[in-house]
């Protein structure tokens, strides 16, 4: 078979170094949703839902059949810090943690965790983000060490 096709789908997590609240303004948030969404997408790693709250995002997408998951998460967090650098102010320090978490996702589950993106406000209001985190961990059977998951 000459022709290479593949379909793999990824939620990836992260968070804000320190977990700082930098996106608490909406229109913002949305900004750096679409920019995130447009990072992906030049990885040819098609965006299917971007969201989070002002301290982390949540991101859906294909995985490319070239490029490994660690490149992928490199390459968003890398072109996103700068372009949110850029954007003067207080921004010029912004970072994202160095960590990150990353799942497969089945077909049969995609408008689940679309649905679960686009409620993160909602979600949050009841939940924080290390409980979120530690939930997708348990869910997907990984294990951690709380001294390092939260840089």
């Amino acid at each position: 078979m000459p022709q290479s096709i593949a379909r793999a789908l990824i939620h990836t997590v992260f968070s804000t170094k320190g977990r700082e609240p930098v996106f608490h303004e909406t229109a913002f948030r949305s900004e750096v949703h679409a920019y995130l969404g447009g990072c992906a997408k030049s990885l040819d790693c098609l965006p299917l839902q971007v969201g989070g709250v002002a301290d982390h995002v949540h991101l859906i997408t294909t995985l490319s059949r070239t490029i490994a998951i660690a490149e992928f998460v490199k390459e968003v967090k890398r072109v996103s810090t700068n372009w949110i650098q850029e954007r003067g102010g207080l921004l010029r320090q912004f970072h994202w943690q160095s960590g990150y978490g990353c799942f497969s996702v089945s077909e049969s589950k995609v408008a689940d965790v679309i649905r679960y993106i686009e409620n993160q406000p909602e979600h949050h209001r009841k939940v924080t983000f290390q409980d979120e985190y530690r939930e997708l961990l348990r869910r997907h059977g990984q294990s951690w060490d709380e001294a390092y998951v939260w840089d």
